[in-house]
């Protein structure tokens, strides 16, 4: 009983381990992605990040001590350059007009006396029938009465502009800010904080920096096109994405470098008809420097980079890999120009990793997908699943 009890144990086992070697389904084989190299005129350009500001930025303060009455405008609406903004109490600046006047009428009266005087002594001196002493006084009276009138006269323009200072206008047109003070505070031309700011916004400005690298980029390739870097058109990208539909031209650039982050400090001009733009928003700044024609390009994740080498994994017509060293370009977008070691229509795998010489082949119920790039590179490549064995 024992021999055989263990006989039929022993081929159970056996079965067993048969049925799993047979159940055990083979290792699946991973996939790969090809890409057709394509072939089409790219616009090289360079990119910076810019933050808007308005052309001009009028800080508005008080020039006269006094309390605020009045406000004349709402807060973020465009003004007109003269529009009222603010209004200080006149009072105390009306009575100090009333003042002056006064004095100046006073001095006149004083004047009139002494050019009078003055009148009468002379033809008397003429025939010494009064003493020099008493022409030189008349003269001396007459002169200081005059002066006493100017400075009565410029008093009262000093209190007609301290007057006109009560009603506080914009210098300029544009956008006025939020108001900083409010009805009743006592305002005063020392005082911490500004009453608002009007920035004119149309053109709006744009400031960016660029490096030594790229300043030199730029010089050369307008020098080469017979122009101005200035005159480089500029295209501006907003924080949603869109494209702004005017262009921009450099307006200044710095007269040196930034020694604290070897940059040159730039500003360039947009023109901003409805306002849409206003000052602390940001974007960026697109230069087209050239056009490449017939460059071809791959995506950036076929290309690997060691130890300074470019390779790139091309699947030839045997479909076996090779390992092609290339020499690249400019990145457009996701892409990458390669200048050098691939030919239009090649197939290059869009993976890495692949190893040298494998065998690829492509599996007949596998579809191959259109895919058609934005406007940084704008071409169609196919792409082509295909399986490694």
């Amino acid at each position: 009983m024992k021999p055989a009890l263990i006989a039929t144990t022993l081929i159970s086992i056996l079965a067993l381990v048969a049925c799993g070697e047979k159940s055990a389904p083979p290792p699946s084989s991973p996939t790969v992605e090809v890409v057709s190299v394509a072939q089409k005129d790219v616009p090289i350009y360079m990119e910076w990040i810019g933050s808007l500001d308005g052309e001009v930025n009028a800080v508005i303060r008080p020039q006269v001590t006094g309390y605020l009455i009045k406000q004349n405008y709402r807060e973020g609406d465009l003004v007109k350059k003269g529009q009222p903004l603010f209004e200080i109490d006149p009072r105390t600046f009306e009575a100090a007009v009333a003042e002056a006047k006064g004095q100046v009428a006073k001095q006149v009266a004083q004047y009139e006396t002494t050019r009078a005087n003055l009148a009468r002594i002379k033809p008397l001196a003429a025939v010494n029938a009064v003493s020099q002493k008493d022409l030189d006084d008349a003269t001396g009276s007459n002169l200081a009465a005059k002066a006493q009138l100017d400075a009565a006269e410029a008093s009262l323009q000093t209190a007609k502009l301290n007057l006109s200072f009560t009603k506080i206008t914009s210098p300029v047109t544009g956008i006025a800010g939020i108001a900083k003070a409010q009805i009743g505070d006592l305002l005063s031309p020392s005082m911490a904080t500004e009453l608002t700011t009007v920035s004119t916004v149309d053109p709006i400005k744009v400031y960016f920096n660029i490096s030594e690298r790229e300043y030199l980029k730029i010089a050369n390739a307008a020098l080469a096109a017979g122009s101005k870097p200035e005159r480089v058109p500029l295209e501006l990208f907003l924080v949603d994405g869109s494209l702004y539909p005017h262009l921009g031209k450099v307006a200044v650039l710095n007269r040196q470098v930034d020694t604290t982050t070897g940059t040159f400090k730039v500003a360039a001009l947009f023109p901003n008809p409805n306002n849409l733009l206003r000052p602390g928003q940001y974007g960026k700044v697109r230069a087209t420097m050239s056009v490449d024609k017939g460059a071809m390009l791959v995506p950036q994740r076929a290309v690997t980079e060691i130890q300074g080498k470019y390779l790139v994994a091309v699947v030839g017509a045997d479909n076996k890999v090779d390992i092609r060293p290339v020499t690249v370009g400019e990145r457009v977008g996701t892409e990458w120009i390669i200048t050098k070691g691939l030919q239009p229509g090649e197939q290059v795998i869009a993976e890495r990793g692949v190893i040298h010489g494998r065998l690829m082949s492509v599996p007949a119920q596998l579809s191959t997908e259109k895919h058609t790039h934005g406007a940084t590179g704008a071409h169609a490549h196919t792409h082509t699943r295909i399986r490694d064995h």
